[in-house]
């Protein structure tokens, strides 16, 4: 896990051949859409791994069955709200739920419009009551523009203060971190990778491509 030195509370996992494996097979243009949904899962459960390091832990005493020890409680684990924004991040909640299976989960559906102005329509939202003990885990696997992240955040706002939000994704642009980080700087923001820069259309250079058609297949065009 790096820390990015461009903003605080922005984390990379740059340092782990494994993840840079996976995203790299995510990048492949080639690879289908059950092997992307896969790797979507694979990322989720050790991106949560890794996330467990930052969390509180206790001390406590188990009786093996030879002779009493230490060991420890990954307390904030059992006090977890997945926030899950359709429709890419399913897989990715599937493999964080893995690690963190007392969550509960909450749904968001929203969809960004086109350029220039990517306006955002949020028309499902399901979040449960939050409270000081949670951390709150907003899954979403591309961090463009920033534009629907910043939309969640501020409706997570209206169910409670939670201890920790933390935003995971696999990629992200630094155009989307900064609007981000200008609105919530407490938020933490935990990626793969943080790519080059964003496209004229608002999407991520060198990215993989839409994470949503490229795991489920593309919407039909018919109304």
């Amino acid at each position: 896990m790096k820390a990015d030195e461009r903003w605080s509370g922005v984390y990379s996992f740059e340092d782990s051949p494994f993840i840079m494996e996976v995203l790299t097979e995510l990048r492949d243009r080639n690879t289908d859409s059950i092997a992307f949904r896969k790797g979507l899962v694979k990322l989720g459960r050790y991106m949560g791994y890794e996330l467990t390091k930052t969390m509180e832990v206790e001390e406590v005493e188990v009786e093996t069955p030879l002779e009493k020890t230490k060991g420890v409680v990954v307390k904030d684990r059992r006090n977890v709200v997945i926030i899950t924004v359709l429709r890419a991040a399913i897989p990715l909640m599937e493999g964080l739920i893995k690690v963190f299976e007392h969550a509960r989960v909450g749904v968001v559906s929203a969809s960004r419009g086109k350029a220039p102005k990517f306006e955002i329509e949020m028309n499902y939202i399901k979040i449960p009551d939050l409270k000081p003990e949670d951390t709150v885990i907003v899954a979403d696997p591309m961090i463009a523009t920033g534009s629907t992240l910043i939309k969640v955040l501020e409706e997570i706002e209206k169910y409670g203060k939670p201890k920790r939000t933390i935003v995971l994704g696999v990629l992200a642009a630094p155009e989307g971190i900064s609007r981000i980080k200008g609105q919530f700087p407490e938020v933490e923001i935990f990626v793969a990778k943080v790519d080059r820069e964003l496209d004229g259309k608002g999407y991520i250079l060198p990215g993989l491509g839409d994470a949503g058609d490229r795991a489920f297949g593309a919407p039909s065009k018919v109304f």
